[in-house]
């Protein structure tokens, strides 16, 4: 998949927070600490950005919440996990096609090198 420098951006920010933090902590304390790394890279986002469920042309809130959604073009789902699994990747996929984003971005920050972690997606 072709890198770009807005989603290279968005990395370095993660990779930065992981670099003094490390592994081993809870997903809340890195998605807060990657939300300043944002506000002091001038990104924008919004945190737990509510996702509705659009059925049967109804519109409904089933509590779906996407962890870090980045200028309303990038979805960033976190994780603090030993292990990746299908269902994470199908979480964002999920959240992606819903939401209508094209973009996403997995990011496991409970890895020894945090670009071990990250796995970028594209629909």
């Amino acid at each position: 998949m072709k890198k770009d420098p807005f989603t290279g951006k968005v990395i370095g920010c993660a990779i930065e927070v992981h670099r003094v933090l490390g592994p081993g902590l809870l997903e809340s304390t890195y998605q807060q600490c990657l939300a300043h790394e944002f506000h002091l890279a001038g990104i924008t986002f919004k945190l737990e950005h509510p996702l509705p469920v659009d059925y049967k042309g109804v519109r409904l809130d089933c509590g779906y919440r996407i962890d870090i959604l980045v200028e309303n073009r990038l979805i960033i789902e976190l994780k603090a996990v030993d292990e990746i699994k299908g269902s994470h990747k199908a979480q964002l996929l999920t959240y992606m096609k819903l939401s209508g984003i094209e973009t996403g971005l997995l990011i496991n920050f409970n890895v020894e090198r945090l670009k071990d972690g990250i796995q970028r997606f594209k629909i």
